[in-house]
């Protein structure tokens, strides 16, 4: 998100991905998109229930496709396989966040037919 302002302090790192995403209880799985044996993309992911919904679903945490790979496909094909994970663990839903400024990513995402959902604001609580 540099490209759109961004300043905040990136932590992920390879060690962080090793701890929280692998060993007994991994905090998110993920899958990675290569080109020639090179990886262009990845999506994280984590289980979730929405309670409106009364269903269980796939939380994207993270879509990357690098720069000079974008508008290949490879967004697509990466969602697609989320969609597959979503319903091989039972999931109704996929549900992501979008950076208000990221135009192109609400784009590509409404061209794969996501909803945009205007009556929620995402917080947090540092702990």
């Amino acid at each position: 998100m540099r490209e759109l302002g961004d300043t905040s302090e990136l932590r992920l790192d390879a060690a962080a991905l090793e701890r929280d995403g692998f060993g007994n209880d991994p905090a998110f799985g993920g899958v990675v998109a290569e080109v020639s044996g090179e990886v262009v993309g990845f999506l994280l992911h984590h289980a979730g229930y929405d309670t409106d919904a009364a269903c269980r679903l796939l939380f994207v945490v993270d879509l990357y496709v690098a720069q000079a790979m974008r508008k290949r496909g490879i967004g697509a094909v990466l969602m697609n396989e989320a969609r597959r994970i979503a319903g091989e663990t039972g999931a109704k839903q996929i549900v992501w966040t979008v950076d208000k400024r990221n135009v192109k990513a609400k784009r590509f995402y409404e061209g794969i037919g996501a909803l945009y959902v205007e009556q929620l604001d995402l917080m947090y609580l540092d702990i």
